[in-house]
């Protein structure tokens, strides 16, 4: 916690800024920016939409990323899915730092009479954000916790 020298809690912000090589491979495409100052994530256009093999509903961002080594990039449903019948196939999407290609999101969409994306429209969010490089260290016994082994639900309702 940093004080003034009156003993008021100062906030100090610190941003840093991570540059991000990003490619269209359709000229529709829209680079993504941050709606609001102090948003996680920017927002993905659908530029081309069409059906896979499996039935999902497929929306094509039109946009390739080099996401720098350490890096990830993480890609979440909008809040406003909740206005249609679909869901994001793989719920969070996840690119990887060696990923080149397009960025496409694979929705199950349930009832197609209901509101769903149209091309244009911003249909995910992305986030990027570093990551540990982990080595796992095998063991015969873990620490013990508050929690201990409980699983589904015993935290509380």
């Amino acid at each position: 916690m940093i004080v003034d020298s009156e003993g008021n809690m100062i906030t100090k912000t610190v941003i840093n800024t991570l540059f991000v090589n990003i490619k269209k491979t359709n000229p529709n495409a829209v680079i993504p920016k941050y709606a609001k100052e102090g948003d996680a994530c920017m927002d993905l256009v659908a530029v081309e939409k069409f059906l896979d093999d499996f039935g999902n509903t497929c929306y094509n961002t039109g946009l390739a990323f080099e996401i720098p080594p350490g890096f990830v990039g993480l890609v979440y449903p909008r809040s406003s899915v909740s206005k249609t019948d679909m869901n994001l196939r793989n719920c969070v999407g996840v690119i990887d730092s060696g990923y080149r290609g397009p960025v496409v999101l694979k929705f199950r969409e349930y009832d197609h009479s209901l509101f769903n994306y149209k091309i244009g429209d911003r249909v995910a969010q992305l986030m990027i954000m570093p990551y540990p490089q982990v080595q796992f260290t095998e063991v015969d016994q873990l620490s013990d916790s508050d929690r201990g082994v409980g699983g589904f639900g015993s935290t509380g309702s």
